[in-house]
């Protein structure tokens, strides 16, 4: 019973807001750094990605 109540509120904890967010923003800011590498275009599809990112963790959740 008291591994059950534990596991809940790991669970809970887990599934706060802010990591929510960062589940979502985490792989987005990792592809526009691997996109700034492309010339030209990289560092406008990076600000453009990274501006998406701040968007989704201003969300309150």
């Amino acid at each position: 019973m008291k591994f059950k109540i534990l596991l809940l509120a790991a669970a809970s904890f887990l599934l706060s807001g802010c990591v929510l967010t960062k589940i979502a923003t985490v792989p987005m800011r990792v592809v526009g750094a691997a996109v700034s590498i492309v010339p030209v275009a990289g560092n406008a599809a990076h600000d453009v990605i990274d501006d998406a990112a701040e968007t989704v963790d201003d969300v309150p959740i």
